[in-house]
């Protein structure tokens, strides 16, 4: 396995191979996460979701991240059970063959994966039930009664478990960001107390692999968590997650990141003022810059939605040459995003994307402005 992490000195030598790039305000810090705040996140970022799991998509996918590598993206994102562990194993080749052609270091590159859905391993079996049972249940990696829809976990020994498979798949000693996968998914069957208490269980095991080398540093990737109004069944709140990494690793605990759907169609982390922080109600994206807390963008183009069709008043505010630039536009130009991913799976695609990256993000004065025209 490649040895190593993401280091402002890595990143920052990555970013200075892209001068025209840096020039466009195309690399920015997390600047409210403590000891992260130094790297340097290119503003897009690789996602890995969609794709069919077969051999003709992992050899696109492969060639597509090696291309973003050396392009200008040192951001990739990705989960265990993305296409059954097959965008894994594609992140890690892509990045063996990177490294061992000289084309770039590991220090380089920020990598985040995600656990909590059963995964299957590269193909779909005859008996998916049955293979839950006997790869998780029967061989003691899962407690049946800590599962949520015969399929969603977050138990400590699972966790452990799932490291360890997404460190082989990726090829990496230490994985720079490590998430809980739809955390809320526990809430459709468990009470808040006793949701409470499975995410101090599974940050206190994340805190030991943080100690153990295995990661740098952990968070929530959610979909509709941190999207919802506040009280709702399947809501979280970003203070009182804080405050059990607080009480699991202290005040430099590693619950440094969230992940959620932040697009032109999906814009509540700026608008809804749906946390708490103190006495104040404020939006995700404000309560994360208080407490310490990265945000990543995910589903930046809402898995394509956004390349066509969009209103007039859009381009008129960002300018840029068609729907999908400004799709892209909008999602890296808002206030405290860290990085906005995109599904990359074939090279055109990542081609594409890094068009709107030659241009600095929109002024916030005109990118505010969208929310006026919409109000209007």
């Amino acid at each position: 396995m490649i040895s190593g992490f993401a280091t402002p000195e890595g990143t920052a030598r990555y970013r200075q191979r892209f001068p025209q790039l840096s020039e466009a305000e195309f690399f920015r810090h997390a600047e409210h996460v403590p000891s992260a705040h130094e790297l340097w996140f290119s503003s897009l970022g690789l996602g890995t979701y969609l794709g069919e799991p077969d051999d003709a998509a992992d050899a696109a996918y492969t060639e597509a991240i090696r291309l973003a590598l050396r392009s200008g993206i040192n951001v990739l994102d990705t989960a265990i059970n993305y296409r059954h562990q097959r965008s894994e194993r594609n992140i890690g080749a892509a990045l063996a063959q990177w490294t061992a052609a000289g084309d770039g270091q590991r220090d380089e590159v920020f990598v985040s994966t995600k656990a909590g859905y059963l995964s299957f391993d590269a193909n779909l079996p005859p008996d998916p039930r049955g293979y839950f049972l006997r790869e998780y249940v029967e061989s003691g990696i899962v407690d049946a009664k800590e599962l949520v829809g015969g399929m969603h976990c977050m138990a400590p020994h699972y966790l452990h478990d799932q490291i360890e498979r997404s460190r082989k798949n990726l090829g990496l000693e230490t994985i720079d960001l490590f998430y809980l996968h739809n955390p809320e998914t526990q809430l459709a069957e468990v009470s808040p107390d006793i949701f409470r208490e499975r995410l101090k269980r599974a940050f206190s095991a994340l805190e030991g692999s943080v100690r153990a080398g295995k990661l740098r540093y952990y968070g929530l990737a959610t979909w509709n968590a941190f999207r919802v109004t506040e009280g709702s069944r399947d809501s979280i709140s970003l203070a009182a997650a804080a405050e059990i990494a607080n009480e699991v690793g202290g005040h430099a605990h590693h619950f440094r990141f969230i992940q959620l759907p932040f697009n032109l169609a999906m814009p509540e982390a700026y608008v809804l003022a749906n946390q708490t922080v103190g006495k104040k109600n404020l939006s995700v994206i404000k309560a994360a810059a208080q407490l310490g807390i990265g945000v990543m963008g995910s589903a930046s183009l809402y898995q394509g939605r956004l390349i066509e069709g969009l209103p007039p008043f859009i381009a008129q505010v960002l300018g840029m040459k068609n729907d999908g630039e400004n799709a892209i536009q909008f999602a890296r130009s808002a206030p405290r995003i860290t990085t906005s991913l995109i599904g990359m799976g074939h090279s055109e695609h990542v081609l594409a994307n890094l068009r709107p990256a030659l241009v600095p993000p929109a002024r916030f004065e005109d990118w505010q402005k969208l929310f006026s025209s919409r109000e209007a």
